[in-house]
């Protein structure tokens, strides 16, 4: 009997998923020694990884507490730039599932990973199971790394040194490439979104520049309207 696991289309799945799963398990490495280093106990950042599950949330909430801000004010950034996941949710929502449990478990492995790995697949059936399949991975990479970073501690020593930051974006980039290609919609859209989250990436915490490029979507039906006054 062949598992799941190793039909060609969940296989093929797996290995792109990988370079995503290499990623966050960098970061989170990064995260876990960074919150160590920076004073807390080992079961903060495992906490926060398995019950808020976004990095970008969480690096801000570290920030946060390190300036001398509470565990409200943490609390509060990290509410505020997961607010983006609320549109990542409406764009997946066929492909979470119908089920209570299903929406609820969808609701929690929704990343920006997850959702640009599921939405760069051709068919529904190929991204409801990429979906699961990355994100399943990647929740499971993710906390077990941060583990491994915090029992490392100190022993890291700067994580800032490694250029650790740059995985992230660098695997989102990959993803987003082929719909870029295929779509001049989303090329309309993406280019001055990006412009508009570099401009403010120096002044906005990490997370917020995702949140405001969405402002790029805007243009997103002028193809469409074009085609049909042309028509």
């Amino acid at each position: 009997m062949r598992s799941p696991l190793r039909t060609p289309s969940v296989a093929s799945l797996v290995r792109d998923a990988s370079l995503v799963w290499v990623a966050g398990g960098i970061v989170g490495i990064s995260f876990g020694a960074i919150a160590v280093a920076g004073g807390l106990p080992v079961w903060v950042p495992v906490a926060m990884s398995l019950l808020v599950y976004a990095g970008s949330a969480q690096f801000s909430a570290l920030g946060v507490l390190f300036a001398g801000g509470g565990p409200l004010a943490a609390a509060a950034t990290g509410v505020l730039l997961n607010t983006r996941l609320a549109a990542f949710g409406v764009a997946v929502a066929d492909v979470v599932g119908r089920g209570r449990l299903a929406r609820l478990a969808g609701a929690h492995l929704i990343t920006d990973e997850t959702v640009a790995f599921a939405l760069a697949q051709p068919d529904p059936e190929r991204r409801r199971t990429a979906f699961w399949v990355c994100g399943i991975g990647l929740f499971a990479v993710w906390n077990v790394s941060v583990l491994a970073g915090a029992l490392a501690g100190g022993a890291l020593g700067d994580t800032a040194a490694y250029g650790l930051d740059t995985a992230f974006p660098a695997v989102l980039a990959a993803l987003v490439v082929p719909a870029l290609r295929d779509d001049p919609r989303l090329r309309r859209c993406a280019l001055p979104g990006a412009c508009v989250a570099l401009a403010v990436t120096p002044v906005v915490p990490a997370g917020l520049p995702v949140l405001l490029a969405l402002a790029g979507l805007a243009l997103y039906g002028g193809g469409a309207r074009e085609k049909a006054v042309a028509g």
